[in-house]
């Protein structure tokens, strides 16, 4: 008996239409259906799938110009959906990732055009994890899954870029100095509270005396004439 054969591969799925209406989702597999029947059979990859998208312009609350990279990886969600939106042509999934990308994008720009340059380095962290549950939701209306989204860098203009590398400069001189300057504070203390101890000690003047006759005849050979002797040696 002679029969029509389709065939749905590994990691594929199968949409089956009978007369062109909708019968129901094949997974992998051989089917066999009578010659008699009109039927046919749209099949999907469900591979991974990415995109990466550059040089995305967006301005900050203050009007600065910044340039955004992302990445995306995502996969087949729902069959019936995909067709239904973008068609059973070739180019279907080509057309959800543009989709895709739109939505992505938007969901970006409105992060960062929210924020002021100043403060964006501060939420970075927030910016970049950006694979939320309504972003998810937009997407999964494709007929699509999103698996993986991840900010890869936020580009600022030249000059922007100069006069932050001169603001950090000046913080940490100025960080820098004020640490310069509580060391000289504590060491002007700490000399004045040494001199304040030595002022008056005998013992200390008596070995200021001895230090300074030694560095006296380290020079050469020396005749010293002492007349009083510190208090201190006498009574030692």
């Amino acid at each position: 008996m002679f029969y029509k054969q389709l065939e749905v591969k590994p990691n594929f799925v199968g949409l089956l239409y009978k007369e062109n209406v909708f019968q129901k989702q094949l997974p992998a597999g051989v089917y066999k259906f009578s010659p008699f029947q009109k039927v046919s059979l749209i099949v999907l990859s469900q591979h991974l799938r990415s995109v990466r998208v550059v040089n995305q312009e967006v301005l900050t609350t203050d009007n600065i110009a910044l340039r955004f990279s992302f990445f995306l990886s995502y996969k087949l969600l729902d069959a019936q959906c995909l067709v239904e939106n973008f068609g059973i042509g070739d180019d279907n999934f080509a057309l959800a990732e543009q989709q895709l990308v739109a939505i992505a994008q938007l969901h970006l720009r409105q992060k960062i055009s929210s924020l002021d340059s100043e403060h964006l380095n501060e939420y970075r962290n927030e910016i970049a994890d950006f694979n939320e549950e309504t972003l998810s939701e937009a997407i999964a209306a494709l007929g699509l899954q999103l698996v993986t989204a991840q900010l890869i860098d936020i580009t600022f203009p030249k000059a922007i870029q100069d006069l932050f590398a001169r603001l950090l400069d000046s913080k940490i001189r100025a960080k820098s100095e004020l640490e310069n300057a509580r060391t000289a504070v504590a060491t002007a203390r700490a000399l004045k509270n040494a001199s304040e101890l030595m002022k008056d000690d005998e013992n200390i003047k008596f070995f200021q005396y001895l230090e300074t006759i030694s560095k006296i005849a380290d020079k050469g050979k020396h005749t010293f004439v002492i007349g009083e002797v510190p208090q201190t040696l006498s009574k030692s």
